[in-house]
């Protein structure tokens, strides 16, 4: 397989990158000159239509197809990358799932939740991170994952997926020290962002609105922001975790 640290045509892989924040991300790293991996699991048309986005600009895009939560799914999509652009430059750990679970309903929190929720959310993140990071390497690249202020709250759709972040925040700042000096790795922590997970969750939205100091929740622009400043607009961050929460964490819940 070719490695090319000197190519005009830098990439990034971006893991579920069909809506929401992966889908902004994506688009915004292909503004920004790279060819972008898209990767999607079941939402096809969605992918396609990012994809679309991306070439009706005049950037350059492959669909990639899997479930993040395997290793060789992630050799896979990683490879695909290398083949297509001779390197990595970004990678983003967008991919996750969750399961709305009271948090007082412990029963509810069963064995198969944890286990599809740190199987993507966390292992899956860290198989896309430990294939790419040879390429990665190379190209002096960076790794930003996807967490979320629930981690630090433990306040979110459930137990199990608070937990996953803050063990994504942990696993950040352990690969940060793993691929130093070539590669860095940091994350961005969302505050409730307004895509289709919350769609049928209007009043957690306003919930944690109510506690918010600038009185609005994200968007995936303003989350993509942050991703993009970590993976191309700073040298020097590395194993940081930047909140994005209008403020809320402010509050202390």
């Amino acid at each position: 397989m070719t490695l090319n640290p000197n190519s005009s045509k830098k990439a990034a892989l971006v893991t579920g990158a069909a809506t929401g924040i992966g889908r902004e991300v994506a688009i915004r790293l292909a503004r920004a000159g790279l060819a972008v991996g898209i990767n999607f699991s079941k939402s096809e048309e969605e992918a396609k239509e990012t994809l679309a986005i991306i070439q009706s600009e005049g950037g350059e895009g492959l669909l990639l197809k899997g479930k993040i939560g395997s290793d060789s799914i992630a050799k896979e999509l990683v490879t695909r990358c290398v083949e297509a652009w001779g390197g990595l430059d970004v990678v983003v750990n967008n991919a996750a799932t969750t399961h709305f679970v009271g948090l007082n309903d412990l029963d509810a929190a069963t064995d198969e939740v944890w286990q599809d929720i740190f199987q993507i959310n966390v292992i899956g993140g860290f198989q896309v991170s430990r294939a790419a990071a040879p390429y990665l390497k190379v190209r002096s690249g960076s790794i930003v994952n996807i967490s979320s202020v629930a981690a630090a709250s433990g306040m979110g759709s459930s137990i199990p997926y608070s937990a996953s972040k803050a063990a994504v925040n942990t696993m950040t700042k352990s690969l940060s020290k793993a691929l130093a000096p070539e590669v860095r790795v940091n994350a961005v922590a969302p505050g409730p962002v307004k895509t289709r997970w919350l769609k049928n969750h209007q009043p957690m939205i306003d919930a944690a609105v109510a506690l918010t100091p600038l009185r609005r929740a994200a968007d995936p622009t303003d989350i993509a922001d942050a991703v993009l400043f970590l993976a191309l607009g700073t040298t020097l961050m590395t194993g940081q975790i930047v909140v994005v929460d209008g403020g809320r964490t402010l509050s202390g819940v």
